[in-house]
């Protein structure tokens, strides 16, 4: 029986679920991970990966169709699409077997199983591929289900003419034009990298504007170089009708009470994410849900004694490292390590992996404002930087927000060459509660696109040199 009893069962081997079991083996304790479908979860086998896989390759053809800019000649550039889609999924499988030699490694038992709570202490597991169920005792019980996509009506996927980011990742045919419901770093990010391989692309968004959690100069930024790539770009609208055809779908786009008919290869809905939380056992215990995810205390703790939860399954921000260091804090708070904080939601940086791209952390200039402060902002272009000119990516912004009493540093948001690299920058600032004195004291390395972080925070004080 001791091969059933654990200090810690985790269900789910995503980003958040196997980060948690590792952690949790480090400490001593004895860990099971539940997984059904593959380690790494939607992020490393369906998500964050594979798709930074594809736009790498979208960023080399784009740059094979202009080398002449470069002094370069690269006559009559082409892609593999099959190719593309190998090189991605092998990228995935290669860390997807990493995640699982780390849990070997530190002695982590891992059941290729669907896990649901059963009770207090338990979990039973139904094994993938005989269907044999068994039950798991655990003093600490995770849940780390994840999300799946947000299906409307009207607008479910087919795998065919409608498509998930699951189709989308890996087609069986280039279409010549397409149309994205949604235009969240999901959405943006498919939507890009079909654009740049040279099809048709339309976005439609029901609010005001694209990219809407980010903020509002960013979003109006990015709308002004995607509509320059050629995308077309419907905000305010609402896809309320698909008629499908054998080879193409009419799109019936409400753009303020008028109707414009669409005809498009393929479709790809982005609107979202479900939390997993049916048919796990919820129903057996005091755990509370709203709005469609659990709801959780500072440590990931439920309202049933000894069962946590974390990642997407526990709400948003819907993003993998939040996964992960949500799974930290819940096993070194169980297991009793001093100087365990609770996660500060509104310091975690988001990124979307388009071209151009954005990254973004704290407040938008809008909600400092709304939340009372009296801010400074600051701003430095990326023409006006050398490295940008040098890498041949001129276009961009770095804008920063400041309390104007404190200094405190309140939000950074970015458009641009390898911004998604540099936001890592202000997060550990932010975390080391930095004001503007410590930013323009500190030292940024000459020639590199960093510097614009250090000329934004002087532009918010009336300092910057360059520009």
């Amino acid at each position: 029986m001791s091969d059933k009893i654990f200090d810690v069962i985790v269900i789910g081997g995503g980003p958040g679920g196997y980060v948690a079991a590792i952690r949790a083996a480090q400490l001593g304790m004895k860990t099971a991970v539940v997984e059904a479908n593959h380690l790494g979860g939607i992020c490393l086998n369906w998500g964050c990966i594979p798709t930074k896989a594809l736009l790498r390759s979208a960023e080399v053809f784009h740059l094979m169709n202009h080398a002449d800019a470069f002094g370069l000649s690269c006559e009559k550039p082409s892609f593999d699409l099959k190719k593309i889609v190998e090189r991605s999924r092998g990228v995935s499988k290669q860390l997807s077997g990493g995640i699982g030699h780390l849990l070997k490694k530190n002695k982590v038992t891992v059941f290729d199983a669907y896990g649901r709570l059963k009770g207090k202490g338990q979990v039973e597991i139904e094994m993938t591929k005989d269907k044999a169920k068994d039950v798991l005792t655990g003093k600490h019980i995770i849940v780390a289900t994840g999300a799946r996509a947000r299906v409307l009506p009207g607008l479910e996927p087919d795998g065919k003419l409608v498509w998930t980011y699951r189709e989308a990742m890996v087609p069986d045919m280039m279409p010549k034009s397409l149309l994205v419901v949604g235009s969240g770093a999901i959405g943006i990010e498919f939507a890009s990298f079909y654009r740049t391989l040279g099809a048709e692309v339309t976005v439609v968004e029901l609010m005001d504007r694209i990219m809407p959690v980010e903020d509002e100069e960013i979003s109006g930024l990015a709308r002004k170089s995607f509509e320059k790539q050629g995308m077309k770009i419907m905000t305010g609208a609402k896809v309320t009708k698909l008629e499908k055809g054998k080879e193409n779908v009419v799109c019936h786009v409400d753009v303020g009470g008028k109707v414009e008919k669409i005809t498009v290869d393929r479709v790809i809905s982005a609107v979202g994410i479900v939390a997993n939380i049916e048919d796990i056992g919820l129903d057996k215990t005091k755990v509370k849900t709203d709005r469609g995810h659990i709801v959780t205390g500072p440590y990931s703790e439920t309202d049933e004694s000894g069962v946590y939860a974390i990642g997407d399954v526990a709400g948003a921000p819907w993003l993998a490292h939040k996964a992960s260091h949500e799974g930290i804090i819940c096993i070194e708070k169980i297991a009793g390590l001093k100087d365990v904080h609770p996660l500060k939601k509104n310091e975690i940086p988001g990124c979307t992996y388009a071209h151009p791209q954005v990254a973004s952390i704290g407040l938008t200039e809008a909600k400092a404002k709304e939340a009372g402060h009296d801010v400074k902002v600051g701003r430095f272009p990326f023409v006006g930087n050398g490295k940008a000119i040098a890498l041949g990516e001129p276009e961009g912004l770095v804008k920063t927000i400041f309390d104007a009493k404190t200094g405190a540093l309140l939000g950074a948001h970015m458009i641009g060459a390898e911004v998604t690299e540099m936001i890592q920058g202000f997060a550990i600032g932010m975390t080391l509660e930095t004001t503007e004195a410590e930013l323009m004291h500190t030292v940024f390395p000459h020639p590199t696109l960093s510097e614009m972080m250090h000329e934004s925070v002087l532009s918010a004080y009336g300092k910057a040199v360059h520009f």
